[in-house]
């Protein structure tokens, strides 16, 4: 349970932020690094990893989730680059062939990393893990979306009290 109330804080202290380019500021940095701590306490807590499971845990999950986000990085690449000079069907037909390969890139990739995270967890918690990433991602995406819709609430309301006091001038 208290693994689950500092979660909530650190979720409550990360501010939204939408990244334009490819330049990270400090305060981006810090962000990441909130989010992924957030993330640690959260997946520990909903898989109920021993203090020696994670110990073993995290390295093999990091090195996993490294390698897998570089294969989804090369996908997006990919699509942005796709080669303008060939036909619309051919860019299409590449992609999709591209795409297929990527994803079972990442299929082997989890293969590989389940069987080293067997060895060390559970097959039922590691059963867990896909849905406890799945609900992490979803509570920060919430999390984003209520702090843009009470930023634009405020923005609305600065409007409002403006227009008003326009409106006592005029």
């Amino acid at each position: 349970m208290k693994s689950l109330l500092k979660i909530l804080l650190i979720l409550l202290t990360i501010p939204a932020f939408a990244q334009d380019d490819d330049v990270l500021t400090p305060k981006d940095v810090r962000v990441r690094e909130k989010i992924q701590a957030a993330r640690v306490a959260y997946i520990t807590d909903q898989l109920q990893l021993t203090p020696a499971e994670a110990e073993k845990f995290w390295p093999i999950y990091r090195e996993f989730a490294e390698k897998r986000s570089q294969i989804r990085e090369q996908l997006r690449e990919m699509r942005v680059n796709a080669d303008p000079n060939k036909s619309s069907e051919q860019r299409d037909k590449e992609l999709v062939d591209r795409r297929f390969n990527m994803k079972q890139q990442e299929l082997n990739l989890e293969k590989d990393y389940s069987g080293r995270l067997l060895k060390v967890i559970s097959a039922q918690k590691l059963r867990t893990l896909p849905e406890a990433e799945r609900r992490f991602r979803q509570m920060i995406l919430d999390q984003i979306q209520r702090r843009q819709l009470q930023q634009e609430r405020q923005r609305n309301l600065q409007d409002q009290q403006q227009k008003r006091l326009q409106q006592r001038n005029n």
